[in-house]
């Protein structure tokens, strides 16, 4: 987000407290927040009025982006979020393509396809008797990028050639 709005000061971190993924996202967003002197706030939500409130606290102050962290409250609500971070010309950014079709700005995040095909070969194993607990824990290694310039153009942001480039889907 710093590189295709390099006057973003300041992030407001959506997310949904009863997601267990939550603590290790947060944490992790906030060192890097830290590290490159980024004002965060952090937002709790789980209703459409939560979210609402949120947002529009948050776009009282210029050079602010939003960072919203997938979980079933944000992905159920992911349109009403998509169109008050536009409204408010808040550049926004989430894990999963979907927020993406829905009018974020971007995504990134693991490629979910890749993660499906991966478990396949997980359940093929423990169908023919192997104990789940055998089995090593796998992280994600593909991810994907994926930028809405529509969402750009009308957020007024001009997305780098090489950031486009770079990205695994280009939505126009």
């Amino acid at each position: 987000m710093k590189q295709i709005d390099p006057h973003l000061t300041r992030l407001l971190l959506l997310l949904d407290p009863r997601d267990v993924a939550t603590r290790g996202r947060s944490h992790a967003i906030e060192l890097a927040a830290s590290a490159l002197k980024l004002g965060l706030t952090t937002a709790q939500v789980h209703e459409p009025t939560d979210i609402k409130l949120a947002i529009e606290a948050f776009a009282g102050t210029p050079n602010g982006g939003m960072i919203v962290l997938p979980s079933q409250s944000t992905l159920e609500h992911r349109k009403l979020i998509a169109t008050l971070a536009a409204e408010h010309r808040i550049p926004t950014i989430s894990a999963f393509r979907y927020f993406a079709l829905s009018g974020g700005l971007m995504a990134y995040g693991p490629d979910t396809s890749d993660l499906s095909r991966r478990a396949a070969s997980y359940v093929d194993r423990i169908l023919k008797g192997t104990k789940p607990a055998d089995l090593p824990v796998q992280h994600p290694v593909k991810f994907n990028l994926v930028v809405n310039l529509k969402t750009a153009t009308a957020l007024g942001i001009e997305v780098p050639l090489q950031i486009q480039q770079l990205a695994d889907e280009v939505i126009e």
